[in-house]
């Protein structure tokens, strides 16, 4: 029994390694490639590292313009699905309604959809409304997109703030976006803080989009301006892509590294309604 036992933990360890190696391979490879000049597909140190790479796409055209334009359209639309979420989610926990049920799994069938599935209406209205190649009308999509994710999580979330807080708040007088506002928002930053960092890592990634909807060559995102790299009969630079997806990860590394802070601590809330 117990030689099975070491027998069984053995082989979970040997499929974890095997899985964890298959993760770290390709981070090794967009490392090491990121600082050689001759990089192709292998991994492996190169024998006279150099920043080249950097210093090649470290321009207002491949990357300082891209990487902005990335982060207004993830950053706009991750703050108007934020908004929503909360304003949607806090019905949805807090008040008891027969069509709740119905509206949740309404959500849950919109969030099983593929963004394909819908483009092409999406792109004959955006072309109807004149919002093809503008900023603000790819914001919205994108916020829309991402919405029903956000409302599941956030509304999980507020679930765990307890209903005794605001009640209090509304025999003192306070009105129900009062509550929210002073007593809710603040006791869930945590799980603000998650669905967050969720919702602009999705949209951050996000190629098909804004490729359909946006068609100027200067308010395209990073992870469109991206595909430049791969041309479409010739080898790409792999030292310089490697360089570039480097970069392109770093805003949502801060992003990470600011709201950290608030990702400790989830509800510790037991004595909160003591007394």
């Amino acid at each position: 029994m117990i030689a099975r036992d070491r027998i069984n933990k053995l082989t979970s360890n040997v499929v974890l390694l095997a899985i964890g190696v298959l993760f770290v391979l390709p981070l090794l490879w967009v490392l090491f490639a990121s600082i050689n000049r001759t990089a192709g597909l292998r991994v492996e140190f190169p024998t006279s590292p150099t920043l080249g790479n950097f210093k090649a796409v470290l321009n207002t055209d491949t990357t300082y313009r891209p990487v902005l334009n990335g982060i207004v359209l993830c950053g706009g639309s991750a703050l108007l699905t934020m908004i929503c979420a909360v304003l949607a989610a806090y019905p949805l926990s807090r008040f008891k309604s027969r069509f709740n049920r119905p509206f949740l799994l309404t959500v849950l069938f919109v969030t099983g959809l593929p963004i394909t599935a819908v483009m092409v209406p999406v792109y004959g209205l955006f072309v109807q409304l004149n919002l093809v190649d503008t900023i603000g009308g790819t914001i919205m999509f994108m916020a829309t997109s991402s919405l029903p994710f956000a409302i599941w999580l956030t509304k999980t979330f507020m679930d765990g703030v307890p209903i005794s807080l605001e009640e209090a708040a509304w025999v003192d007088g306070a009105g129900s976006m009062q509550a929210l506002r002073a007593i809710v928002l603040p006791l869930m930053w945590p799980g603000i803080a998650v669905v967050a960092i969720f919702t602009f890592i999705g949209m951050w990634g996000n190629f098909f989009v804004p490729f359909m909807l946006l068609l100027s060559p200067e308010r395209l995102p990073a992870s469109v301006s991206i595909f430049t790299f791969f041309g479409q009969y010739g080898e790409p630079n792999y030292g310089q892509l490697a360089a570039y997806s480097l970069i392109y990860t770093m805003p949502v590394l801060l992003l990470y590294l600011l709201l950290s802070r608030k990702l400790g601590g989830a509800f510790a809330l037991g004595g909160a309604i003591k007394g």
